[in-house]
């Protein structure tokens, strides 16, 4: 049975693009694969500068991050929340 990980990434800015994503995922090259197919399906998928991998959610900006994210214990892009 395969277990679903969290990851949070960060994306070298570019103009308005968003610059930080929190996926849900089976592993590394499945999140990358919701983020192009989700949340940057029409450009490729920009420069990631920092990956953490089963980042825990409480320790995100608590601010603007935390109450403005989705379901973060399904497969899925959950920040932004694109529901």
């Amino acid at each position: 049975m395969d277990l679903l990980t969290r990851y949070w990434f960060e994306f070298e800015p570019i103009g308005g693009i968003v610059r930080y994503a929190g996926v849900t995922a089976y592993s590394l090259e499945d999140a990358q694969s919701l983020l192009s197919e989700k949340l940057f399906p029409a450009i490729a998928l920009p420069r990631i500068v920092e990956t953490l991998v089963n980042v825990d959610i409480s320790t995100l900006d608590e601010n603007h991050i935390l109450p403005n994210i989705g379901r973060s214990n399904f497969r899925g892009v959950w920040y932004p929340n694109l529901i």
